[in-house]
């Protein structure tokens, strides 16, 4: 045996490559190119009719799902009746909601147990980015403006 040789890898064979490759169809719905946003999400923020928003699910409980924000006052929480029905123990009954000023969109605490989170830091109220992160208990979701809203204030 050569000293180099591994005995648990298999041996060389000439100039074959030996990574497999992927169809782009395959790489976009696993999001490869490291956007954090796949092809059907992105068809779907970009079809967000002005005045709404989209918060997608990025770690928790039914990651990948997705909520619209198309009304005045949108509440999420564990009761069955929340506008967004997050169904976690760490979620308060009423958690928090989010409100509608014309193109823009605030994140409400509403005096949950756990709290409310933007960008990592706890919060009772804040305005949201485009990309900003709101935590609600175990879910972490990414909040998408309207791509017609964005730079309207």
């Amino acid at each position: 045996m050569v000293a180099d040789e591994n005995p648990l890898r298999p041996p060389a064979r000439g100039n074959e490559a030996t990574t497999a490759r992927f169809g782009e169809e395959f790489a976009q719905a696993m999001n490869v190119d490291g956007s954090g946003v796949t092809a059907d999400e992105l068809e779907a923020i970009n079809a967000l009719p002005s005045g709404s928003a989209l918060l997608i699910v990025r770690r928790g409980p039914n990651t990948g799902a997705r909520f619209l924000l198309d009304a005045d006052t949108t509440v999420a929480g564990r009761h069955p009746d929340a506008d967004v029905f997050l169904d976690d123990v760490t979620v308060s009954r009423r958690h928090a909601e989010f409100v509608r000023h014309g193109a823009l969109f605030e994140v409400r605490d509403l005096g949950s147990l756990n709290g409310t989170y933007y960008d990592g830091v706890r919060i009772e109220t804040a305005m949201l980015v485009d990309g900003a992160e709101v935590q609600i208990g175990k879910y972490r979701f990414t909040f998408y403006a309207s791509r017609a809203d964005l730079g309207k204030k």
